[in-house]
């Protein structure tokens, strides 16, 4: 029997592989020719593309290809109750996201992998003078496999222009939590709101293509119709964090019951949902403080883990 061929691997310097096809409006009127290096120069392009399997009954990175500024540190396993996790922390040599930079990455969680997706500190996005700067995201999970992506938070400086598109493909059976939190700029220094424009967009699907979720943040302060403090935003605090829960290990309203409980008299101002076709649960969350912002975060993503695992989430050290 001849071997099943494998599928032609994607040329990761192309730029239709790094690029977004389709730009919000707000985004794409900013395009212009930089005068400093532009898209597609040297250090402009991050890529980074992971693969896990499960080997000898733990979680092993098998497949690895990465370009400046993005990398990894080498995965560890660093939690006694899931010993066979895989932790991997997400790292860009740069200091920070600058204009021009087009950043893709894509992680490939195979079955019954256990793999938990962080970064080493907050993603910086730096002032800009033209375009833009922009990451496409894309992460499978397949068949019994227990997926978190947790960044640390998304700060964006004055005059930035950031875009960011996320793809989440879960399988029957697999459970990824999804979270996120963005703040209001450069606080300590007086920058609240002075970005250019901040938009996310979250798309999650199965593999067949049937849509579970999506979101979508457009952020654009002194626009027209109230910019980034109405009710539906910021309600003028300064930050706002999510978490998405897609399983089928429990069921939608009580992973919306477990979340509420969770967050309940923690101080701050939340609010919980179960998702479309009743895929799982998510959440956002609001503050001033950055401190309760993540002890909240972090109290909720214990909290699913416990319901979903029954084992708490580890105190994670950056390294």
């Amino acid at each position: 029997m001849r071997p099943t061929p494998s599928p032609p691997r994607p040329d990761r310097l192309a730029p239709g592989h790094y690029t977004v096809d389709r730009l919000p409006p707000e985004v794409a009127a900013l395009a212009s020719v930089p005068d400093t290096l532009g898209p597609g120069a040297p250090a402009k392009v991050g890529i980074l593309d992971l693969a896990f399997a499960v080997r000898g009954g733990r979680t092993e990175l098998v497949e690895r290809y990465q370009k400046t500024p993005l990398q990894i540190m080498r995965p560890l396993w660093i939690d006694p109750a899931m010993p066979g996790m895989s932790y991997v922390y997400l790292m860009a040599t740069g200091g920070g996201v600058a204009q021009a930079d087009r950043y893709r990455t894509d992680f490939r969680c195979g079955p019954g992998t256990q793999v938990h997706l962080t970064t080493q500190a907050a993603t910086k996005i730096f002032r800009m003078e033209h375009d833009y700067a922009s990451q496409r995201v894309h992460i499978t999970a397949e068949d019994g496999a227990y997926v978190e992506y947790l960044p640390d938070p998304l700060i964006p400086f004055a005059d930035s222009r950031f875009y960011q598109r996320t793809e989440v493909t879960v399988a029957p059976g697999a459970t990824v939590l999804l979270g996120d939190t963005v703040t209001a700029g450069r606080l300590a220094r007086g920058e609240r709101h002075a970005y250019r424009t901040l938009a996310t967009d979250l798309r999650v699907t199965r593999p067949d293509g049937t849509l579970l979720a999506l979101d979508t943040l457009r952020l654009t302060p002194g626009a027209a119709d109230g910019g980034v403090l109405g009710p539906g935003v910021f309600a003028g605090h300064d930050h706002v964090a999510s978490l998405f829960v897609v399983t089928d290990r429990a069921p939608a309203g009580e992973l919306a019951d477990t979340l509420h409980t969770a967050l309940a008299g923690l101080g701050v101002l939340y609010g919980v949902s179960v998702l479309p076709r009743d895929c799982g649960a998510w959440l956002r969350l609001l503050d001033d403080s950055p401190v309760r912002v993540a002890a909240a975060h972090n109290a909720a993503w214990d909290a699913v883990r416990r319901l979903l695992t029954g084992h708490p989430a580890p105190a994670l050290r950056k390294p």
